[in-house]
């Protein structure tokens, strides 16, 4: 092993030193000595242990999750920021990461102001004369300087602090019933169960602290799930004896209930009590000031602070800068004012880490990736209900302080995603999304399409260079950000090699993007371009998601006519809706821009209605998403219609009319005399001349017609309205009954 492989193991710490010490000396904390009486006054033994099962069962999910995610990579420093940037991206590591490591520094203030406080009112000689704040500082400062110098020497200290708590539980089992204990006058009511759950589940957390120190272990992918779940049970183990115990020696509820030094008057030597109490507040105290600057180092190390926070020193890259950072943030805090509102909001951002753990494993194991290959594997549904356990708590504890903390977290994403760093690492979000789809897909081929959910997939044929911003304007419109799209063109085989192709989609995109369309790319390669359409056609999409609406522009070349009626044709025969654009009399187009297909004001949109056919009801519900898109809003939409011979023109607005509005369709309403003398284009061209767009109809092939004779239809009817300045030429090919869509 090279000198920097062993200097990246860091201290080489083993699993009860490394995990167990700092795991469960944070777990077994000041609730225990202070809350489990209260505890059993309020909700009694049965329903006590009920609390802590459900608790501990919680940490345990999650100290399972993080097994797994342990076991399936190769863990540095920074604890849970590690995992989960590593899991599901940069952003939602700094998300969660930057405020967990200020939350473990601020606790610290929390830890060393409650053993001054608990020193100072202990009643020991001259010690209740000191101020609190001042035995604080000193504390931290001597705790600051033990961490910082050398975590080795610290997590020795911790030996003798658990050992002075394993001192104070044996005084506890070895007493009994004390003397002269009597209820005050006035008891409080007994709380219910979701109180007292909410003031006991901090009890239980803490098992990140020995996961912060993954960078200084020496086979991490060991000693976390090991050293993790042995904290998790034998703080079980202790937590359901003290409550049995503590409710043989004290059976008064009150009494229970209003003393919360209970179990120091039950122990053989209360002494002791007061040690495990002090002990306990110091041996958390030591657990922040040890993980909070390695997560704040890990940090930095990817670029999501400053870079000097990130400096190691010594062999085992001690992170001083960052030690002495979380030192006068803790020292901030015990100095200036009262902390105790930030406390639910730390624990928030605890809780928050502890499901997103969960989340992590039980989707890994889920996707069942290649890269997946834990050696401590963990079924998906345990990892997703300890995801759902934690953010209950979080709801049940406080849904105000829950919003904040998301807020608060969805910022640091935001601030995050802004600079646009790079990983040097994968995430998880791609396979994440790949079996979204995946399971859609496999749901959506399952249910039948119905009218109310249709939308028009589109497939955009186009030629390239790309001299039709119209057509990509339209598709936008069309499509308005919600519907599946995907631009194809077919270039010469010869063409066909993976430098051409890569320019010629980053060509593409660019376009796409001066028009804000969101598609995807399909380049074709054939011999023959109009084969190759039809058989790219024919061929496209992937279960149900095949293209369901093709959107193409007429030929700029007459030799080109017959070709594209027999395109035409091969779209009708295979039901695809087919929505063909002229542009008419505007020749040489501007520039592409946002605002190429936009509507100036007092224009409209006109659609020619013969009610027939679904063409009508497919082509305004074509009019009425461009009329959503931003730059067609303010444009009116006008319903054209040639009364049959023979029917009364004012029967026909009417019928057309009370269609319109049951419907919910604002349109005005135009029929016109069947009898004028005009052919039916000439009447289109007249009445339409000045419409911004204009959508018409077009029939489907005959049974027996051939693609020779529908060309020419096709070329009869877009010359013969040519003169429009944008026409849209439409055919509902597709299986589906348009005028539902209105009914409903």
């Amino acid at each position: 092993m090279s000198r920097k492989e062993k200097e990246s193991k860091g201290y080489g710490f083993g699993t009860f030193a490394g995990v167990f010490t700092p795991s469960i000396l944070t777990i077994i904390g000041v609730v225990m000595y202070l809350r489990f009486g209260w505890m059993l006054g309020n909700v009694g033994l049965t329903t006590s242990l009920i609390i802590v099962t459900a608790a501990s069962s919680i940490t345990f999910l999650t100290g399972l999750s993080i097994s797994s995610l342990a076991t399936n990579m190769r863990m540095k420093g920074g604890g849970a920021y590690f995992m989960l940037s590593r899991s599901f991206g940069l952003e939602a590591g700094a998300a969660i990461g930057i405020p967990l490591a200020l939350a473990q520094a601020v606790s610290i203030s929390f830890y060393v102001a409650g053993f001054a406080e608990a020193l100072v009112e202990s009643g020991l000689p001259m010690v209740g004369t000191w101020d609190p704040r001042l035995v604080g500082l000193v504390t931290l400062a001597l705790l600051a300087i033990l961490a910082t110098v050398s975590a080795d020497a610290a997590l020795k200290a911790q030996f003798f602090i658990m050992g002075a708590i394993a001192l104070s539980l044996v005084s506890f089992f070895a007493g009994g019933t004390p003397q002269g204990m009597t209820a005050p006058a006035s008891v409080p009511p007994a709380l219910d169960f979701w109180t007292v759950f909410a003031v006991f589940f901090p009890a239980v957390t803490g098992i990140l602290s020995g996961v912060g120190m993954s960078g200084d272990l020496k086979n991490p992918s060991r000693s976390i799930p090991i050293g993790t779940i042995a904290a998790v049970l034998t703080g079980w183990v202790v937590y359901m004896s003290v409550p049995i115990v503590l409710s043989w020696f004290v059976s008064d509820a009150a009494i229970l209930r209003t003393d919360t030094m209970v179990m120091q008057k039950c122990a053989r030597w209360p002494f002791l009590i007061l040690l495990g109490v002090w002990a306990a507040t110091l041996s958390s105290a030591l657990g922040g000031l040890l993980c909070a600057p390695r997560v704040v180092q890990a940090l930095a190390q990817d670029r999501l602070m400053p870079g000097f926070l990130g400096r190691g020193y010594g062999n085992n890259k001690d992170p001083r800068i960052a030690s002495a950072i979380c030192f006068l943030i803790a020292g901030a805090g015990l100095w200036f004012g009262d902390i105790n509102a930030l406390a639910p909001i730390l624990t928030m951002f605890n809780l928050t880490t502890y499901g997103l753990l969960n989340l992590s494993a039980g989707l890994e194991e889920l996707m069942g990736n290649p890269s997946w290959r834990p050696t401590f594997r963990v079924r998906p549904f345990l990892s997703f209900a300890g995801f759902a356990g934690c953010f209950a708590v979080m709801f049940m504890i406080s849904p105000g302080w829950t919003f904040c903390a998301f807020v608060a977290v969805g910022f640091i994403y935001w601030l995050v995603k802004r600079r646009a760093l790079r990983a040097r690492w994968g995430d998880m979000r791609t396979g994440i999304l790949m079996y979204t789809v995946q399971v859609a897909l496999r749901l959506l081929g399952k249910r039948q399409l119905d009218e109310r959910n249709w939308r028009p997939n589109l497939l955009v044929l186009a030629s390239v260079p790309l001299d039709r911003p119209h057509l990509l304007s339209l598709a936008a419109a069309v499509s308005g950000g919600r519907s599946f799209v995907t631009l194809a063109t077919v270039v010469p085989e010869a063409a066909d090699d993976v430098s051409h192709a890569t320019a010629l989609r980053d060509s593409i995109r660019r376009h796409l993007n001066k028009v804000r369309l969101e598609a995807q790319i399909r380049i074709y390669p054939s011999g023959d371009t109009w084969s190759g359409l039809r058989e790219l056609v024919r061929a496209y999409g992937f279960g149900p998601l095949t293209p369901n609406t093709v959107l193409i522009g007429t030929p700029a070349r007459s030799e080109d006519n017959r070709p594209f009626g027999g395109l035409l044709h091969t779209l009708a025969r295979c039901q695809r809706n087919i929505v063909l654009l002229s542009e008419g009399q505007r020749q040489s187009p501007p520039q592409v821009t946002r605002h190429d297909f936009s509507a100036p004001a007092g224009q409209r949109i006109d659609i020619w209605w013969r009610g027939q056919t679904d063409n009508g009801a497919f082509m305004l519900a074509l009019a009425c998403l461009v009329l959503r898109a931003d730059a067609w809003h303010s444009a009116t939409l006008r319903i054209c219609n040639i009364a049959e011979s023979g029917v009364d023109v004012e029967e026909a607005r009417r019928v057309l009319s009370e269609f319109v509005e049951k419907a919910r369709v604002t349109a005005e309403v135009l029929v016109l005399d069947p009898d004028s003398g005009k052919p039916f284009n000439e009447r289109i061209c007249e009445v339409s001349g000045d419409a911004d767009l204009t959508f018409v109809g077009m029939r489907g092939p005959g049974q027996e017609e051939t693609s020779e004779s529908y060309a020419d239809y096709v070329q009869s009817l877009t010359s013969g309205l040519s003169s429009l300045p944008l026409a849209v030429f439409a055919l509902a090919g597709e299986a589906v009954e348009f005028r539902r869509i209105f009914r409903e």
